[in-house]
This record gives C-alpha cells, structure tokens and sequence, in this order.
C-alpha cells in the first residue's frame, strides 16, 4: 500500500499517523507538506493528521482547508483514493467541502482527552472491513471541538445510506446522534474524531485503530 501524510503548520499527529500506518500494514507513508502542488502518484491511502493546524485561528481547518495540496486531495478522492481526516483532519474535510456537516465547540465547552468506546455502525466500508463481526472498538479522543454538527435532513441522509461508520456509546462532546465518524456518499472519505493512531497497538492501550488502517490495505 503507498500512502501518504499531509503536514499542516501545527499539525502534531503527522508522525503518529506515518508510525500507525507502518506498524499496522508493513508499508510506509510519505510525508506531504501543505504547501506542496502535486501529490506522490500511485497513491492508495492519504490520512489529514490530528493537531491544532494554523494554531486552530479562525475556525478548526478552515485555514488548512485552503492549503494548496488540498487540491489535489480533493482530486485524488474524485478518482476513488482513500482518504482519511483523524480529528483535525476531520474538521479540514468538513471545511473543504468534502464531508457534510461542521465540528462545534464541545458541548461542556472543555477540551476532552480519553480513551472512548465506539460501536461500529458500518462493517462493510473500505475502512472498516478488517473489523469483521466485530461492531465496537476502544480509540482515544483529544479535541476541544469535536461536536459534529448537521441539519436533521444531512442526519437522516448520512444515516439512511449507511454514512455513519461509528458512534459513540457514550457521547463525550454532544456530537448529533452520537456520530464519531462518517464516510462520503462514495465511500472513500473518511472522516473520525477518535484517533487510530493512538491506538494501534496494544501497549497503547488498544490496537483497534490499526484494522481502520489495515482495512484499506486489504482493500488495495
């Protein structure tokens, strides 16, 4: 699988997310820096990383969303390339255009660090096949604006057509009917708050995170 990790300014999980791809699929990830115009060719797998991109200033990914490389990110998903936003990069795909839906302020308005349970609600995505029968996993979270957001019809939409890939069992940040992560109508974006690359191994905690990346390895 080639794969490759954009690097925002202030983005810090660029790193994690490059070790988790390796540790959990054998295959290593480029790093991308934001600025760049043209993206390695052959590409399986591009992840947007956790962090606080742009110091998080105007709103979460906003200002990431503009970034040059975004271009070509929304190119490559047009073709069918996997594409995954953990957390910040969650808030990048919202702002781009790519998902539906925006991320809030946290419903307590406090920043919210800990391992979470999650049911897996779609079993059958690129991005969530290696799970098989199994429909919970343990990921950590750390946002202060993780709160998805969307209207009743988009809610209904996502739901209906299987979009919701996983949901909280206990809702840490008021997300709308619990949502932790959603695919697009393709199904090739993803995007989640929880994050994989914090747990994909189990001196970690959990390696749950790692069948996220393992999925779309045995997809390719």
């Amino acid at each position: 699988m080639k794969s490759a990790v954009v690097v925002f300014p202030g983005a810090n999980c660029d790193r994690d997310c490059a070790v988790a791809i390796e540790r959990s699929t054998g295959s290593k990830a480029e790093m991308v820096w934001h600025a760049e115009t043209a993206l390695p060719e052959g590409l399986d797998l591009i992840v947007l990383p956790g962090g606080f991109s742009y110091g998080d200033y105007l709103r979460c990914g906003a200002m990431a969303a503009q970034s040059p490389v975004m271009r070509e990110v929304a190119a490559a998903a047009e073709r069918g390339v996997a594409v995954v936003g953990i957390c910040n990069g969650f808030q990048v795909l919202c702002e781009a255009g790519m998902l539906p839906g925006a991320l809030l302020r946290n419903a307590a308005l406090k920043y919210v660090c800990k391992p979470i349970a999650l049911e897996i609600t779609n079993g059958q995505t690129r991005f969530t096949a290696a799970y098989g029968d199994r429909r919970d996993a343990v990921m950590t979270i750390g946002n202060g604006e993780g709160n998805f957001f969307a209207d009743e019809a988009t809610l209904d939409r996502l739901e209906g057509e299987g979009q919701v890939v996983f949901r909280y069992q206990e809702n840490p940040n008021g997300s709308a009917r619990d949502i932790a992560g959603i695919v697009n109508a393709k199904g090739n974006v993803l995007g989640l708050m929880p994050h994989p690359d914090r747990a994909f191994q189990t001196e970690l905690g959990s390696a749950d995170g790692a069948l996220v990346f393992q999925s779309v390895a045995a997809s390719v």
